[in-house]
C-alpha cells in the first residue's frame, strides 16, 4: 500500500516536470518579428512621352524659301531748301528733288513673274528692285494696289520661277502651326515658326490711325480688315512676306506686327489669302478691285451696345442703316438687325463680315442670317458693286472733316503744270483745307513730304495715318502754276 502510494506520488512528479519544461518552453521561445516593407510610391513624370510627333517644318520650309523675294523700293519727293550756304543767306529756296530708299518682301505666285507684296511697301516709289533667291535681280513694275485692304501686285520679266500657290485661310484654326518667311535684309529668305494666335483682327492699321472723323460706336476704320494674328516673329522687312501652312501652302501675307518700338514683341498680323487671292485676280484682270458692298452702316456688337439697344445677342454685326440701292435694303433686312452669320459661316465682328464679302464679286448672291430682336432670320443678298463715288463707311465723315471735294487731271492738264501726279481740289467748303488757306483748283501732290497723291484715295489715306495733334504738310501746286505749301494740325 504504502509502495503504491510512492509509485503515484512518482508519476505526478514527473508528470508536473513535463508540464513545467512544456509551460517553460512556450514562455521563453523567441519572438518572430515580421517586417513588412512598403512598395515604394509610383513616381509621374510630367513629359508626355506616347503619341506625339512634334511638326516637321522641313518641306514647308523648302517648298517657300525660293518663292519669296526682297523688294527694294526708291521714292523721289520734292522739298523746299538750299542748294548752298549761299542760297541760305540770300534766302533763295529752291525745289530739290530727294529720293528715299525703301525695303520690304515678296511672294512669287506664278511662274512667270506675278509676286504679291504690301501696299505700303511699293506706295509712291519711283523704282522697285526685286532680289530673287538665288540672287538674281529683276526690275518690277506696279500691276495694281489696293490700299483698304493692304495688298499690291507687281511684276517682274522672268520665267520658269519657283512660287506658292494660295490655300485655304478659312480651314486654319487658332493653335494651327504656321511659318513666317520673309526676305528683309537682301540676303536668302528666312524662316520663323509660331501658331495661329488668333483670327478676324481687326482695328490694326485703322484704330491706330485714330481717324478724327470715324467716331461712331463699334465701327472700325475704313479699310477691310481681317487678319491672321501669330506668335511667329515678324520684322520691319518681313511685310509682304508669306505665312504658309505646314504643306506649305500660302494662307495669308505679313503685313503688320503689334509693337511701340518698331520691332518685333510677340504678335504679328496677316492678310487672309482669301482676301490677298481675291485682290491680285481683280487686280490682273481689271486693274482695281472689283469691290462689294452688303449695303448697310453698322459695326460690331458690344457690351454698351447691347444694353442700350437691348439686344439678344453679343455677338454680331449691329445694322445702323441701309443704302437706299442697297442688296440689304432690297433682301428685306432692317436698322436694328444684328447680323450673325453669312453663308453659314458664324459672323461675331466687322472684321468677319469683310472677310467673308470680300472674296465676292458683283452679282454674287449670299446667305446673310440675322437677329431681330430675338428671332433670327434669313435673307438672301445680292452684292452691289462698291461706286468710285459712292458713300462709303467713314467716307461722308471724312468729307466734313476736311470740307472738300476733288478730281483728277486730265494728261492734258498734268503736261501743262509739268507734273506726273495730282488731284486738284475741286470745290472749296467748312474744314480743314479752308482753315490751312488752301484756294480752289489747288493741285494737292504730296503729303508730310513722302506720300505722292496720286489717286483721291491717297488723301484720305495719308491723313488717316498721321497721329493726332501732329502737322499734316499739304503741298502742291498752284491755279497759276506756282509751287506752294499750307498746313493744319490734325
Amino acid at each position: 500500500m504504502k509502495a503504491k502510494n510512492y509509485l503515484g506520488m512518482l508519476l505526478i512528479g514527473i508528470a508536473g516536470s513535463l508540464i513545467g519544461v512544456a509551460v517553460y518552453s512556450s514562455l521563453d521561445k523567441p519572438k518572430t518579428v515580421i517586417v513588412q516593407k512598403e512598395a515604394a510610391m509610383p513616381v509621374q513624370l510630367t513629359g508626355y512621352t506616347g503619341g506625339y510627333e512634334a511638326p516637321d517644318f522641313r518641306l514647308a520650309a523648302a517648298k517657300s524659301v525660293h518663292a519669296v523675294v526682297h523688294v527694294k523700293t526708291v521714292t523721289s519727293y520734292k522739298q523746299l531748301g538750299y542748294e548752298s550756304i549761299q542760297d541760305r543767306v540770300f534766302g533763295n529756296a529752291k525745289i530739290i528733288n530727294r529720293e528715299i530708299p525703301g525695303f520690304g518682301s515678296g511672294v512669287i505666285i506664278s511662274e512667270d513673274g506675278y509676286i504679291v507684296t504690301n501696299n505700303h511697301v511699293i506706295e509712291n516709289s519711283n523704282s522697285i528692285e526685286v532680289t530673287l533667291n538665288d540672287g538674281r535681280v529683276e526690275k518690277a513694275e506696279i500691276i495694281g494696289r489696293d490700299p483698304q485692304t493692304e495688298v499690291a501686285l507687281i511684276k517682274i520679266k522672268a520665267k520658269n520661277l519657283p512660287f506658292l500657290t494660295f490655300g485655304s485661310s478659312a480651314d486654319m484654326e487658332v493653335g494651327d502651326w504656321v511659318l513666317a518667311v520673309g526676305n528683309p535684309f537682301d540676303f536668302e529668305s528666312t524662316v520663323t515658326a509660331g501658331i495661329i494666335s488668333a483670327k478676324g483682327r481687326s482695328g490694326i492699321i485703322g484704330d491706330r490711325r485714330q481717324n478724327p472723323y470715324n467716331r461712331k460706336p463699334g465701327q472700325g476704320s475704313t479699310g477691310i480688315e481681317s487678319f491672321i494674328q501669330t506668335d511667329a516673329v515678324v520684322n520691319p522687312g518681313n511685310s509682304g512676306g508669306a505665312l504658309v501652312n505646314l504643306r506649305g501652302d500660302l494662307i495669308g501675307i505679313n503685313t503688320a506686327i503689334a509693337s511701340q518700338t518698331g520691332s518685333y514683341i510677340g504678335y504679328s498680323f496677316a492678310i487672309p489669302a482669301a482676301i490677298a487671292k481675291k485682290v491680285v485676280e481683280d487686280l490682273k484682270e481689271f486693274g482695281k478691285v472689283q469691290r462689294v458692298v452688303i449695303g448697310i452702316t453698322g459695326g460690331t456688337v458690344v457690351p454698351g451696345l447691347v444694353e442700350q439697344e437691348n439686344l439678344k445677342v453679343n455677338q454680331g454685326v449691329y445694322v445702323t442703316d441701309l443704302t437706299e440701292d442697297g442688296g440689304a435694303l432690297a433682301a428685306g433686312l432692317k436698322s436694328g438687325d444684328v447680323i450673325i452669320a453669312i453663308d453659314n459661316e458664324k459672323v461675331t465682328s466687322m472684321a468677319d463680315l469683310q472677310e467673308e464679302i470680300t472674296p465676292h464679286r458683283p452679282g454674287d448672291k449670299i446667305s446673310v442670317m440675322v437677329d431681330r430682336k430675338g428671332e433670327q432670320k434669313t435673307f438672301t443678298v445680292t452684292l452691289k458693286p462698291q461706286s468710285e463715288t459712292s458713300i462709303t463707311l467713314g467716307a461722308s465723315q471724312f468729307s466734313s472733316y476736311i470740307g472738300a471735294d476733288f478730281e483728277k487731271l486730265t494728261e492734258k492738264e498734268l503736261t501743262r503744270y509739268d507734273i506726273t501726279y495730282g488731284v486738284r481740289v475741286a470745290r472749296l467748303g467748312e474744314g480743314k483745307l479752308k482753315e490751312a488757306g488752301v484756294p480752289e483748283g489747288f493741285i494737292i501732290t504730296d503729303i508730310n513730304k513722302t506720300i505722292k497723291v496720286n489717286e483721291i484715295e491717297d488723301i484720305q489715306a495719308a491723313i488717316e495715318r498721321s497721329q493726332d495733334n501732329r502737322t499734316i504738310l499739304i503741298e502742291g501746286v498752284m491755279p497759276n502754276g506756282r509751287y506752294a505749301y499750307f498746313a493744319f494740325r490734325k
